[in-house]
């Protein structure tokens, strides 16, 4: 929605720290809205796990994904920043997403420059695209939106290729207009301070506990200069945990071990990370 897009970026240019957390159904994007917070976040991990018990490895299509985008921005009715993975496909896929999310009402786009199938930011053996193919693919949201929609540009570049990269790419999608940058999973304090030392755009932080970046306060990502800050385990995780716990006093077993992996292993994540070695060997042999 238009509205919501202007409201984003009045709060973004605020001086405090923007805090969405993370929604993936009607009831949590309910519960966010009513909470006070001024923002959300709909996660595509959250999605994937909770609305069809899959891992966050890209198997989650854009129709999909539009479809609870368009439950979670009516049922929030605040500002709703929406993951939207690697744009499901080339540049000419990216128009597409672009304008369906915007149909669907979010206020903010967010695509990331990992191969296909993407994977959680927070999960091992990431493979990132070329700089200038994501610029690409960023040039073709950027162009395609209609309205005043926040595009967010993440690099995974981090894992794969070392910080410097990941800060070199951040000055490269900030030099073709993306809104927000986010350098995803950073590995230290000392690490997420150079990011906002050295990056010269407005900046999103990601805080996953037990994720791969450390724990780091609210006040202290403000301090640093960070715009917006998203959570997208804060309901979803304790929400696993009290399930699990429910069913451990009806009799039942079940535990949820902490962090990304341990919530993607309730859904099969072993299963087909197995499935894509398996094929990925074969297709080699061919």
């Amino acid at each position: 929605m238009t509205g919501h897009a202007t409201t984003l970026r009045t709060l973004l240019d605020a001086p405090e720290l923007l805090r969405a957390p993370g929604v993936f159904d009607g009831l949590s994007a309910h519960l966010v809205r009513r909470a006070g917070f001024r923002a959300a976040y709909l996660t595509g991990a959250g999605v994937a796990a909770s609305g069809f018990g899959l891992p966050d490895i890209g198997l989650i299509t854009q129709t999909e994904m539009v479809e609870r985008v368009r439950v979670i921005a009516e049922a929030c009715e605040i500002p709703l920043i929406a993951d939207a993975d690697t744009g499901y496909g080339t540049a000419l896929h990216t128009v597409r997403t672009v304008r369906a999310y915007e149909s669907a009402g979010v206020a903010a786009i967010q695509l990331e420059d990992q191969v296909f199938p993407k994977r959680c930011g927070h999960l091992q053996d990431k493979q990132v695209v070329d700089t200038e193919q994501f610029a690409r693919t960023l040039t073709a949201a950027l162009e395609a939106r209609r309205g005043d929609t926040v595009v967010i540009a993440r690099t995974d570049a981090r894992g794969p290729l070392g910080l410097d990269e990941a800060i070199a790419r951040a000055h490269r999608y900030a030099e073709v207009g993306a809104d927000l940058i986010f350098v995803e999973a950073p590995e230290s304090r000392a690490e997420i301070t150079r990011i906002a030392a050295e990056i010269d755009a407005p900046l999103l932080f990601n805080v996953v506990p037990a994720g791969r970046s450390p724990e780091i306060g609210d006040d202290e990502l403000e301090r640093l200069g960070f715009r917006a800050a998203i959570y997208p385990g804060a309901l979803l995780a304790p929400v696993a945990g009290a399930m699990a716990a429910a069913l451990t006093a009806m009799g039942g077993t079940a535990a949820v071990t902490p962090g990304p992996a341990g919530l993607f292993g309730l859904v099969g994540l072993d299963e087909w990370q197995q499935l894509s070695e398996r094929y990925r060997l074969e297709g080699a042999l061919a």
